[in-house]
């Protein structure tokens, strides 16, 4: 899957882009065309729920912050975060963490195959600021501290087994996580201004108890061949991990990441991009640059919170922004799929799909208010592409 950006006035690769527009691979640059609605057609008028949504789709409430999950006694999380979706027998299970400190941690939604709530329950308690994180093969869910020194806790989105802090993991302001079953690895994301961007080997393929992380090197561009060196020390002390390798590569406050086919792609909040990792050919470039928009306002700002489809469409949360859930499909088309109205104080997080496609899980940090005590978690279900 291919995609590019283009500097003004010049072609980066062998396409043209049109953000929010149509692409066209191979023709001369011009300017792009007018911000377009998509392949899901353009948000339409706010449902009962506050959400902007196209043609055929629906949202509704999971969850509210400090008030019991409907169905269940379970009461929700402050903060709602970072989440994903694990296959639960004909239902699923949706996991959200919480971005609070201290307190943290994350919780779980259970959902039988009508889509009916089942059940809900803590699975990771006594952490700080849950931020983002990432689910493995092995069916767990990767809860990574935003904080100084952070953590990563493996937990159980089942809530049977204990949660486990994966140490050797490293120890930096972690936001992300994608794993890589090919290559059996993780990669990492961290949230600083000068920030890295790393991968952790297990010694053994399920088994994040040890192994070796290392950090991207390539040079200062946007685009070229990146390599990889081991970090000496993980634990992040006295030095802690993103100065500890020369020839680093810095990003400006890493956020989401996701992985397909080859490619891991993450976003950077500081300087509203999306990246994305060759990772056969070794190779790196922007697949998204809200300052290199020409002649039209950018359909993607506040970048944030990453997944993605099987029918290869990416979809990146934003944080601020105007509040949307934007769309990036394999021709490389960007426009609004919703957008969240009346929360302008707030940010969209935890975008992941449940595992037949058919919904799409988020939450409103911050809800109405503002304050992490009235986030709001939504399901909307409609004619995803397969």
């Amino acid at each position: 899957m291919e995609r590019r950006t283009f500097l003004r006035g010049a072609v980066i690769g062998t396409s043209a882009a049109a953000f929010g527009g149509t692409l066209m691979r191979g023709a001369a640059y011009a300017a792009p065309a007018q911000p377009g609605p998509g392949p899901y057609g353009a948000p339409g008028a706010a449902d009962a729920n506050g959400i902007h949504l196209p043609g055929g789709f629906s949202s509704r409430v999971i969850a509210r912050s400090g008030q019991t999950v409907p169905g269940t006694s379970y009461t929700w999380h402050s903060a709602p975060d970072g989440g994903a979706c694990f296959a639960d027998g004909t239902g699923w299970i949706y996991v959200s963490n919480s971005e609070i400190d201290p307190g943290g941690g994350a919780s779980a939604v259970s959902f039988s195959a009508a889509g009916t709530v089942t059940g809900a329950r803590r699975i990771l308690s006594g952490t700080r600021q849950n931020c983002a994180g990432g689910s493995t093969p092995w069916n767990t869910w990767l809860s990574c501290e935003e904080v100084s020194r952070g953590y990563v806790h493996e937990t159980d989105p089942w809530g049977v087994r204990p949660a486990r802090r994966r140490d050797a993991m490293g120890r930096f302001k972690h936001e992300a996580a994608a794993a890589d079953p090919v290559r059996r690895t993780v990669y990492l994301t961290e949230d600083e201004t000068d920030g890295c961007f790393y991968r952790f080997t297990p010694d053994t393929w399920g088994d994040l108890s040890s192994g070796t992380l290392q950090v991207l090197k390539a040079g200062s561009g946007t685009s070229g061949s990146f390599s990889w060196a081991t970090v000496p020390d993980p634990d992040g002390s006295p030095t802690v991990t993103r100065n500890q390798v020369s020839g680093a590569k810095r990003f400006n406050g890493g956020e989401g990441c996701h992985y397909a086919n080859g490619t891991v792609w993450f976003t950077t909040k500081g300087d509203n991009r999306v990246w994305q990792l060759d990772l056969a050919n070794g190779t790196y470039q922007l697949a998204y640059d809200d300052s290199l928009v020409v002649g039209t306002d950018a359909p993607l700002t506040g970048v944030d919170n990453i997944t993605g489809t099987s029918s290869g469409d990416l979809f990146v949360a934003e944080d601020g922004g105007t509040m949307e859930i934007c769309v990036i499909t394999p021709d490389d088309v960007v426009a609004p799929f919703l957008r969240i109205n009346g929360q302008s104080a707030s940010e969209i997080t935890g975008p992941a799909f449940s595992p037949d496609g058919r919904r799409l899980y988020f939450s409103s940090q911050r809800g109405t208010s503002g304050s992490s005590s009235t986030g709001i978690t939504y399901e909307v279900t409609g004619p995803f592409r397969a």
